[in-house]
């Protein structure tokens, strides 16, 4: 880790999306030196949530796929339009993902699955009146008279076994029991997404995972910037300036097995990611099932601030509800053809132009998707790649007898085969796969209801060199599980801690166009 020098450091604790973006946007535009940026980051790689790792023989993992949007991701795609491509000499990563993107369109023919194995037709949202009104309601309702308030205390039960909320619930990771604020920022986000949301053709995919991708290219130009960047050092806890105000004077790490503090100078910044959707994976194996795993780092160290000033918000409900925020998922490396071979013909979808195919009377709620081969950079022309997720992974599966949390990947495996009816060809494909499951704690945590003020503001008021840059931070109308809120968050922190008079891109505000509201009308009568 660099010592301080004669001009002011930045310090970004977390290695995760937030903090490269933050990094890339001192450089490109406030002229820092990378020699001065420093990224703190517990693993030993880069990246945070937006992984993806692994070989032929191990097997591939992703813990979690990131959808992307053309029309809403206002700041990533700004990043990343300054971002050289790796493979391509003359593009930027953003004009790399668009050429991608419109070669192999996104428009899934098997969205819905039901029990008999049948693609469901989900060209209507199977709305009643009353789910109607009250999804008109919940729009117009101020979230500070929402409060707390859960989307099943909004809705009756009518809503949850609409063809809506199957597709919505498994394209966002969203739960009856989680904040009805939060829907209704996606519902106002996303408006332009929902009379297409049975094809989701509004998704943008890039040519590999997000790793691969987004972060790797990233990292590279802010190595060649200068970007110090320390890994296997986890920041346990900062100290404060006495009296009012907020000014951090000191960092706590541990590193090398030994704890270590690193005084800050006068105008050094520290931008923090509170919290993990992430934090505490844990894989399990073909013969094995993942563990169930508490509290990590990032969580503690976010008690720990929280404690000592007021304003730095309350990590309570996000981390105090794994029951609530975890659900399980899986990556399938297959050594042939066979599977995709028969998802292809059952879906009519190419790998990589379809979307989620969600098994709608699966007990686990448990959904695939087939990307574009190869999936990683490393990966074989003769391996494939997917990945599959269950909201409820303590409920006992439809064949395989066992909760889904208990269950082995070889289990996994077998559950999903027996919903897609391919028994006959069941021992093949599970003879030449490794089914690797993960279990995510608080993987929507940033989705549990929530107060005003428990999520702290970007930077809070007080603050002469603090910034968050989580999701679990606080942007007004913006929605947290995204890419975008994380850049977002960023580039606030950066260009307010620095002064800088500089825009940036502003939400859409979808709610606001006739034509959009009309689209959504008619759609919700379909």
């Amino acid at each position: 880790m660099a010592e301080n020098g004669n001009g002011r450091q930045v310090y970004f604790v977390g290695g995760g999306i937030a903090s490269l973006a933050g990094a890339a946007f001192l450089v490109r535009d406030c002229g820092f030196p990378g020699e001065q940026i420093h990224v703190l980051e517990e693993m030993k790689i880069l990246g945070g949530s937006n992984d993806g790792a692994g070989n032929e023989q191990q097997g591939y993992v992703i813990r979690g796929g990131r959808m992307l949007n053309d029309e809403t991701y206002e700041n990533l795609w700004d990043l990343l339009s300054s971002i050289p491509s790796l493979d391509q000499p003359g593009l930027s990563v953003r004009e790399e993902i668009v050429a991608f993107d419109t070669a192999h369109p996104t428009h899934s023919n098997a969205r819905l699955v039901n029990k008999e194995g049948q693609v469901e037709d989900v060209t209507s949202m199977g709305f009643d009146m009353a789910d109607r009104l009250a999804m008109a309601k919940l729009i117009v309702t101020p979230e500070e008279k929402l409060g707390t308030a859960r989307i099943n205390d909004w809705f009756g039960p009518h809503f949850f076994e609409t063809n809506f909320w199957f597709m919505w619930a498994t394209t966002f990771a969203f739960q009856p029991w989680h904040s009805a604020v939060e829907l209704k920022r996606y519902m106002i986000r996303f408006m332009h997404e929902y009379p297409r949301i049975h094809t989701l053709e509004g998704v943008t995919r890039t040519p590999y995972n997000q790793y691969d991708s987004i972060i790797l290219p990233l990292h590279k130009y802010l190595e060649e910037h200068g970007v110090d960047f320390t890994l296997k050092c986890t920041v346990t806890d900062l100290d404060f300036k006495e009296g009012d105000g907020i000014t951090v004077t000191r960092l706590h790490y541990m590193k090398d097995g030994a704890e270590q503090v690193l005084d800050l100078g006068e105008g050094d910044l520290v931008i923090v990611t509170n919290g993990s959707m992430t934090e505490s994976s844990s894989l399990g194996s073909m013969t094995s099932a993942p563990e169930l795993l508490g509290k990590g780092s990032s969580w503690k160290l976010w008690e720990r601030i929280a404690a000592k000033k007021p304003g730095l918000g309350n990590p309570s409900p996000f981390a105090d509800h794994i029951e609530g925020s975890k659900w399980e998922s899986f990556t399938v490396t297959c050594q042939d053809s066979r599977f995709f071979d028969l998802m292809e013909a059952f879906s009519r979808n190419k790998a990589g132009t379809g979307a989620l195919v969600t098994f709608k009377d699966s007990s686990w709620f448990m959904s695939i998707v087939l990307a574009h081969q190869p999936h990683f950079r490393n990966q074989p022309e003769h391996v494939k790649v997917f990945w599959g997720y269950g909201l409820f992974p303590d409920r006992v599966g439809d064949y395989v007898k066992k909760k889904m949390s208990d269950c082995t990947g070889e289990e996994i495996l077998t559950e999903l085969l027996h919903h897609l009816h391919f028994e006959k060809d069941r021992d093949a494909i599970i003879s030449t796969a490794n089914c690797i499951p993960c279990m995510m704690p608080f993987i929507t945590a940033q989705f549990m209801p929530r107060a005003l003020g428990d999520r702290p503001k970007v930077v809070p008021d007080g603050s002469t060199n603090l910034a968050f840059i989580s999701q679990f931070c606080e942007i007004p109308d913006d929605v947290v599980f995204t890419e975008e809120y994380s850049v977002r968050a960023a580039r606030i922190a950066v260009y307010t801690l620095l002064g800088l008079d500089k825009p940036i891109a502003p939400i859409n505000q979808y709610q606001y166009d006739v034509r959009t509201l009309l689209q959504g009308f008619v759609t919700s009568f379909r």
